[in-house]
This record gives structure tokens, sequence and C-alpha cells, in this order.
């Protein structure tokens, strides 16, 4: 293999990589879809170390080594993403990609998402079900599918301005918890605690948690800390953002 070769063979593998992680998949996924990648494509070996916002790749053929080092920049996540370069790794082990027709499949993945129009009713219903579960009545799931509906709204909407996620989670904390309130301020339901608290159940950062918990294991600390510390402040923003309400409209 030429030394080009190489080149353009380890910076399709990183681009992997890096997406990988800009998009949620976890660590030892990212290592294995990598090596593997590497491999199909006539790598001898791939090393990869990953840290919280950067990772560092070694190539190996023949004796010679090319490293490089990519900086991580979260994208939120998106399992359509990371299922599509999955999908890339096994069509490359299996010969029906080449190294051109990699680089032309990576240059095209772009993240995909659900329609807001689809995901505001939906978060909604979601968030009303868990207050029924939860034993609220009919009117208190009625007024959780208002204010989860809202607050995603609003979390949408402050996301498509690209302003902080902590911010993001804070503000959308407060607004629900303004609109549940209309359970205590008004004799519509015997349940408003429920409410209360199943509508701000969308804020939950259960990905982050759980890929937190599973690096952890798995033996990636410093990255599951990392991922850990971040699910842990945007619960502290959710927090504050109801703590705020709850002080404005006299709940305390």
């Amino acid at each position: 293999m030429y030394a080009e070769s190489q080149n353009d063979i380890t910076r399709l593998v990183v681009q992997c990589a890096q997406l990988l992680l800009a998009y949620g998949a976890e660590s030892e996924l990212v290592e294995d879809i990598s090596q593997r990648l590497g491999k199909a494509l006539g790598l001898a070996s791939i090393e990869i170390s990953i840290s919280s916002n950067s990772l560092v790749l070694t190539s190996l053929v023949h004796g010679r080594c090319i490293t490089t080092t990519r900086r991580i920049r979260a994208h939120g996540i998106n399992m359509m993403v990371v299922c599509e370069l999955q999908r890339i790794c096994l069509l490359a082990e299996k010969g029906i990609y080449g190294v051109n027709e990699v680089r032309r499949r990576l240059s095209r993945v772009e993240p995909r998402s659900y329609p807001a129009k689809a995901v505001i009713p939906m978060i909604g219903l979601s968030c009303a079900s868990f207050c029924h579960l939860l034993g609220g009545d009919v009117m208190a799931c009625m007024l959780t599918l208002l204010a989860s509906t809202i607050g995603m709204s609003v979390r949408l909407f402050i996301a498509k301005h690209h302003f902080n996620l902590l911010v993001n989670f804070s503000i959308t904390a407060f607004c629900i918890n303004i609109v549940a309130q209309l359970g205590y301020i008004y004799p519509i339901t015997d349940t408003p605690q429920t409410a209360m608290a199943a509508s701000v159940l969308l804020l939950v950062p259960g990905f982050p948690l759980i890929n937190a918990i599973s690096d952890m294991v798995k033996g990636h600390m410093s990255v599951g800390i990392a991922r850990w510390g971040q699910a842990s402040l945007l619960t502290l923003a959710s927090v504050i953002g109801i703590t705020i309400a709850m002080q404005i409209g006299g709940i305390f």
C-alpha cells in the first residue's frame, strides 16, 4: 500500500469515528467500527484513543504509522447517522464498497430528524401517558399534554437558534412549570403535583446517562465521566428553571 493510500484511508476512518462520537455513539462502538472499517479497506491495524472532546487515531501498514487527531463537536443524538455509518462499515467488510465508494458515502451522511409537527404532539402524548401512569386524573393529563407540548415547542425553537443546551433546558423547564402551575391556580384537577412532575419528563437526559454508564462499565472512564457530568449539568439546568418558576408562582 502506498503512503498516499494509507493517508486517504486513515482520513476516512477518522472521519467515520468523528461522526460517530459527534452524534452520540458509545465509545466501544466507535472503536469497533473504526477498527473494522480500517481493516476492510486494507489497513493492518487501527489504534484509537477517545477523550471527552477529541480522538487520536493511529493506522499501521507494513510498519509505517500515521497518527491523526480530531476535535469532537457534539451535534446532538441522531441514531440515523450512527446506523448509516454501521451500514457503510458492513458493506465495506463484504467487499461491496471500496475506498472511493466509502468516501462518497461518508460525504453524503447527514443527520435527519422527524418534523417538529410530528415530534411535538407525540412528546405531549407521551408525557400525558406518564401522568396517567403516575395516577393523575383526566384534567391533570390534559394539563400535562398542554405544558409538555408548549415546552417541546420552546425547546425546538431555542435549539433552532443554536443557543447553549444548558440555557435551552433551563428556559424550557421554566416554561413548562409555569403552564403546569395552572393546576394549582385554578381548581381544575385534584392531582396538580402529578401534572407538574410528568410534564418535565421530556427533559430527562436518558440517552447521555445510559451512554455514560455504558462507557464506564466498558472501561472508558474519562469519556463516561464526562458524559455523566454533561447529563448532570442538563439536569441541574432543568432544576434551576423549575425552581425559578415555582418561586414566581408561589408553589413553595
